[in-house]
């Protein structure tokens, strides 16, 4: 491996409906206060549980916020994004910048805990008892043989 991380960006337009506790996510970032290195970008930092953006299931913790209702967030201080997301009425919709990481290893690798491998003790164990009911019928039986 080369030790460097790709990844896939993509974008996508969610429609949110506020909830009784808002939208359902707490943000980060802005010029004042940048999330990302050399990045001033608005970043979703918390998805809270039963929310709308939960309910929603699109928006995920990491996502960037590009815009609310066509307006960009770019070069926005902190509480300025804050108040844009308090401001922008019942139906909300978010310009979404997802950014997912794509494997760069050897094809077919599975990670630990990948539930669609075998085990090597499934295998072994069942070999090994073969293996000992083998020899105790052979020698058992060597005798008539």
């Amino acid at each position: 491996m080369n030790g460097r991380v790709d990844y896939l960006v993509t974008e996508e337009e969610i429609n949110l409906t506020r909830g009784p506790s808002g939208l359902g996510f707490n943000i980060v970032g802005g010029t004042d206060q940048q999330y990302v290195s050399n990045d001033s970008g608005i970043y979703v930092s918390r998805i809270k549980e039963n929310g709308a953006a939960a309910l929603d299931g699109r928006l995920q913790e990491g996502d960037k916020i590009l815009s609310v209702n066509g307006q960009d967030l770019k070069n926005l201080l902190h509480q300025d994004a804050v108040d844009l997301f308090r401001n922008a009425g019942y139906a909300v919709s978010l310009r979404v910048q997802h950014r997912l990481q794509v494997q760069n290893g050897p094809i077919g690798h599975r990670g630990e805990g990948d539930p669609s491998g075998i085990p090597i003790f499934m295998v072994l164990v069942p070999l090994f008892a073969l293996t000992v009911v083998a020899a105790w019928a052979f020698m058992r039986y060597r005798q008539q043989l």
